[in-house]
């Protein structure tokens, strides 16, 4: 039966290992994990294992074998693939578990320094166990019979009354001080991006666009197994561009702001100065180098155009944040950086955001930590007062997938 925690050495009963399962399903549906491939594989391949009691297969090299494919020998030590997976994973579970809603719920734990996930059950039924917990969901117990209330005695309820009154009293004023408290309080999401919200214009998107001549194929509408095809101009947009997007076009959403989308090459001065912009990539979109120029933090490359990275102006020399391109195009496995930032930019007079990467990958991580309650709360205390602000981020890279997000400078003005 599990009750407070269930480790390796647990034999699962059928309803148990049923419950398990669900949740496990039940957080992979999550938008924390549906979005990702690699993350699903691994955490049901460690459970799976664990709920058949082989928990001694649940090592780093085994795990990279059997999950992503890797070669008997291979090196762990510069191929991280699992650690960093592993890591994002445990991130991603914190993430889903502190959202409302949750937390009633089996809680499902990867120990950090451990590949074997744990479980526990939610304090007001950890006695019970999940077939009991299944079963008073399905039958509710019918009403007791009301017990009759004893009238109280004259001279107690005389003492009772006013230390009733009082205690009412001291509750009520302590839930106004807590209301107020609350209210008073930004979230980590009206910090930074209560300034776009609160603005009168819509959010303009800038982004990377790939203009193609390229083939279509077309579909008969009464029969679909025939098919044409003709030769058309696409606008594209890379699907890493497209991540960044929807995280931060869902957050000003749920805020009530409107917003629209524009590719690089359809977007002018004018449209800058009507409002707020939020730009999408670094070198495959021109007016985030444009506007990044003249911060602390920007972006360079070198003449043969082999090696991107980016610059810190106040440290002239050899760059420290620098991407490979020959290593990235060839491997897929490498450190990506990137700049989030926010400021108010000094030829349009309007606020701009900045999520760009040096690769593809970069971009992904600067969205995400503009989007991450924790990681702007860190960067909330470290702003203060300060209302620009611009940070350097590194990740790794992985078969094309990011790791976590890690700040690698910051400046405030």
């Amino acid at each position: 039966m599990l009750n407070d925690s269930v480790t390796a050495t647990t034999t699962f009963s059928d309803e148990e290992r049923k419950a398990i399962q669900e949740q496990v399903e039940r957080l992979l549906r999550n938008s924390h994990f549906s979005q990702s491939r690699r993350f699903p594989s691994f955490l049901r391949f460690v459970i799976e294992q664990t709920l058949l009691g082989q928990t001694e297969l649940l090592k780093e090299r085994t795990l990279g074998i059997e999950i992503f494919g890797r070669a008997a020998d291979y090196d762990t030590a510069s191929d991280p693939i699992v650690r960093v997976t592993a890591t994002e994973i445990r991130k991603r579970i914190a993430q889903y578990y502190q959202e409302p809603g949750h937390e009633a719920e089996l809680r499902l734990s990867l120990p950090a320094g451990s590949y074997v996930p744990q479980f526990h059950w939610p304090p007001t039924t950890r006695e019970e166990g999940p077939q009991a917990v299944a079963e008073a969901v399905a039958n509710p117990p019918a009403s007791a019979p009301v017990p009759p209330v004893e009238q109280p005695k004259r001279n107690r309820r005389w003492f009772w009354r006013p230390a009733a009154a009082v205690v009412l009293l001291a509750v009520a004023l302590c839930s106004a001080v807590i209301y107020w408290w609350h209210s008073a309080q930004k979230s980590p999401f009206e910090f930074f991006w209560g300034p776009l919200v609160r603005s009168s214009e819509p959010v303009l998107f800038c982004v990377a666009d790939q203009s193609r001549y390229s083939t279509i194929t077309l579909r008969d509408a009464g029969d679909p197994s025939h098919q044409t095809q003709l030769q058309d101009n696409l606008t594209a947009i890379i699907i890493d561009d497209l991540n960044p997007i929807v995280r931060i076009a869902g957050l000003l959403q749920s805020g009530g702001k409107k917003y629209s989308v524009k590719g690089e090459g359809a977007t002018d001065l004018m449209d800058l100065r009507n409002g707020p912009t939020v730009f999408i990539g670094a070198f495959d979109n021109p007016w985030t180098l444009r506007l990044t120029s003249n911060l602390r933090y920007h972006f360079a490359n070198d003449p043969e155009m082999t090696n991107f990275w980016i610059v810190d102006s106040t440290k002239p020399g050899q760059p420290v944040w620098v991407v490979n391109r020959l290593q990235q195009m060839t491997t897929n496995n490498y450190r990506d950086y990137a700049i989030a930032a926010r400021f108010v930019d000094g030829t349009t007079g309007r606020l701009a955001v900045v999520a760009a990467g040096v690769a593809r990958g970069g971009t992904r991580v600067a969205a995400e930590y503009l989007t991450d309650p924790a990681d702007l709360s860190q960067l909330e205390r470290a702003a203060g007062n300060k209302k620009n602000m611009e940070v350097v981020l590194s990740t790794q890279i992985i078969d094309g997938e990011p790791g976590s997000p890690k700040v690698e400078a910051s400046y405030f003005w």
